[in-house]
């Protein structure tokens, strides 16, 4: 049988690869965690106003008329 020889501790099986995918998660998680924030913050300044349903019986469960109940901004409400 065959001796495996070209076994290497700092190659891409070794501590070098598990150091580049645990970096690899972090950096992943890192960028979700900033989506996260970026998505609270928005919706934080923008948020949403159900007081434009003003009537439930207005609505069809299937209907692009719909969209002019909801998703009003805040801002554009005031003026």
């Amino acid at each position: 049988m065959a001796d495996n020889t070209k076994r290497s501790v700092f190659g891409i099986n070794g501590i070098s690869g598990m150091l580049i995918s645990i970096v690899g998660l972090l950096v992943i998680l890192i960028v979700l965690m900033l989506l996260v924030i970026i998505a609270q913050r928005q919706s934080a300044v923008n948020p949403y106003d159900p007081t434009a349903i003003r009537d439930i019986n207005n609505l069809k469960m299937i209907s692009v008329e719909n969209k002019q109940f909801a998703f009003i901004d805040a801002e554009k409400k005031d003026k």
